[in-house]
């Protein structure tokens, strides 16, 4: 049974740091395609950063460049957000997802794309 499990979230003041990690068993790490996405009220699932499974790339999409670092430890089965710089603007539920690295590319993480979901973790930052 694949899972992914989301941990980290919280309530930050701005230009605060969280970590967030996601936990994956269920299937092959390398093989995969992880990326974090998140969803604030009323707007829609915004893909924010992605790495392979297999070699380590990574795709993090211009508005949080230079702020979120996306991350992992294949002995672990985890990938890591780290988000710097927190702005209230940030503040959504977070959630990681999964896709086999032969349906898609290191690029830009579309939610239609990825088949295997977390439940989301809580990221609210104060102003």
């Amino acid at each position: 049974e694949v899972q992914l499990v989301e941990s980290g979230g919280g309530l930050v003041q701005a230009g605060g740091s969280l970590r967030l990690s996601c936990v994956v068993s269920g299937f092959t790490f390398g093989d995969y395609i992880i990326a974090w996405f998140r969803q604030a009220p009323g707007l829609e699932r915004e893909g924010v950063s992605c790495i392979s499974g297999s070699d380590g790339s990574t795709y993090t999409i211009d508005s949080v460049k230079g702020r979120f670092t996306i991350s992992s430890d294949s002995a672990k089965n985890t990938v890591y957000l780290q988000m710097n710089s927190l702005e209230p603007e940030d503040t959504a539920v977070y959630y990681c997802a999964a896709v086999s690295a032969a349906v898609v590319a290191v690029t830009t993480p579309l939610w239609y794309n990825y088949d295997y979901w977390g439940q989301g973790t809580q990221v609210t930052v104060s102003s």
